[in-house]
Order: structure tokens, then C-alpha cells, then sequence
């Protein structure tokens, strides 16, 4: 008990000890709350992590080029969906924490109810995708390298205007590129 009076003593009286401690705990606090976070948000930008609610989804690109193709680039479901500079993927990620909400309340919790409800969700990814200048695609996918000798004309010509000019971006084409397109018709806006 002497030693605990002590210790609060020396706590609430203005010393360098305590002055001391407070910022060596606040700093070993600061640094587990940063690699809590850190570890958090790598953890929910994992293949396994989006299966959990969409299966189906992940199972498509499988299918896809962006999952088997002759180089041996993989892309997985954060490389489209998560941007990759820092504040944007903050901003995403409180975002995509709708969906977790919707899927802990069983608005897309069975596959059938998230089919239901596919083609809404479609619609806003590629508004977001389309309001951002499809930046998720320009980290892998940069215009200033394309070949167009090894392109076909009619892309050829899309890429070297539409998209050059920035009157479209790649999700105004691209929709479906890696996903099976949902069904349309109850979107509004479509």
C-alpha cells in the first residue's frame, strides 16, 4: 500500500519522472493503437476477408484475366475496390463499413438477398469508380504505357481518344471486366 501511495505521490507532484512516464506510455500507447490499426486494415484488404460476404463475387474473378493470365499478375478484390494512397483508402474503408452493417443485418446476408440487391450495389461501385477517374484500374493500368500495336482498332481507337481526352475513364467500358454483370432492370439510373 506504501508503495502504491508513492508512486501516486510521485505521479500528481510536477517531476521529470512522471512527465517522463506519461509521454513514454503515451508514445507505447500511440504505437500499439498505430499497428492495431495497421494490422486491421491489411486484414480486411485479404481475398479471405471479402469471401466472407461475398463469395459468389470472388469465385467470378477467378474466371477472369485478372485472376490467370500469361504474365502471372494476380489481382484480388482490394486491388479494384481499395484505393492505395492512404486518405482515399480511409475514406473507403469507412464507406465499405455500410456493407459489413448490411451484412450483419441480413440485407445481403444469403445469396440470394445480396443477388437481389447486386445491381444496386454494381451501380454505386462504378459511380465511385467513375467519380475517382477509375484510379483502382490507372495503379495497374497506366494510359501513358499502353502499346497500341498490340491492341485491337476499335480500342485503339476509344483509348487514344475518349480516354486520352478524359471525356471517359475505364469503368465506362470496362464495367464487367472481372465480374459477371448483374442484372439492371430495378436499378434506377440505369
Amino acid at each position: 500500500m506504501n508503495i502504491l501511495k508513492a508512486f501516486w505521490r510521485r505521479m500528481t507532484s510536477p517531476s521529470k519522472v512522471a512527465v517522463g512516464l506519461v509521454l513514454f506510455m503515451g508514445f507505447i500507447g500511440g504505437l500499439a493503437f498505430w499497428g492495431a490499426f495497421n494490422t486491421g486494415m491489411e486484414a480486411t484488404n485479404t481475398e479471405e476477408f471479402c469471401s466472407g460476404c461475398h463469395a459468389p463475387i470472388v469465385k467470378e474473378i477467378r474466371e477472369t484475366v485478372h485472376y490467370s493470365n500469361r504474365s502471372g499478375v494476380r489481382a484480388i478484390c482490394s486491388d479494384c475496390h481499395v484505393p492505395h494512397n492512404w486518405t482515399d483508402k480511409i475514406v473507403r474503408k469507412v464507406q465499405a463499413s455500410k456493407e459489413l452493417v448490411a451484412f450483419a443485418m441480413g440485407t445481403i446476408g444469403t445469396e440470394e438477398k445480396f443477388q437481389a440487391r447486386r445491381g444496386h450495389l454494381a451501380h454505386r461501385e462504378w459511380k465511385r469508380m467513375k467519380n475517382n477517374d477509375s484510379q483502382e484500374c490507372r495503379n495497374c493500368h497506366n494510359f501513358d504505357y499502353m502499346d497500341f500495336s498490340e491492341q485491337g482498332p476499335r480500342s485503339v481507337k476509344q483509348h487514344s481518344t475518349a480516354l486520352a481526352s478524359g471525356d471517359k475513364t475505364c469503368v465506362d467500358c470496362h464495367k464487367g471486366i472481372a465480374h459477371k454483370l448483374p442484372d439492371m432492370k430495378d436499378v434506377e439510373g440505369w
